[in-house]
């Protein structure tokens, strides 16, 4: 999967167009891991969902939070708080905090 989680992957075996898609957002994805990453970190323990995130930062496409938040998540950066809001749709989403703000009962459990 190429790089994942520093860069944006792709699976093995994927057609080429996949390929040069994943190094054609790379840095557009980098600046919107790092707005998602500062949003998170400004809002301490109350966290965000993928929806909140997007709608925070006016992200049109609310489904582009999701990878960049997963790499966050990969590397370490950000954690499932184990609370949950309802996103736009009324579906409940899990609440992304920095490590430190993870109660101790949840520390490590989703991995």
């Amino acid at each position: 999967m190429s790089d994942y989680p520093e860069k944006p992957g792709h699976y093995a075996g994927a057609p080429d167009t996949s390929q040069e898609a994943a190094e054609q957002i790379a840095e557009a994805a980098m600046v919107r891991e790092a707005a998602a990453l500062s949003l998170i970190t400004s809002l301490a323990g109350y966290g965000a969902t993928a929806d909140e995130v997007a709608d925070r930062l006016g992200w049109e496409e609310r489904y582009s939070s999701r990878p960049r938040l997963s790499t966050l998540r990969a590397r370490g950066k950000i954690e499932d708080s184990g609370k949950r809001r309802r996103g736009v749709f009324g579906r409940w989403q899990a609440v992304w905090v920095l490590p430190q703000y993870v109660p101790v009962s949840m520390a490590g459990a989703a991995a």
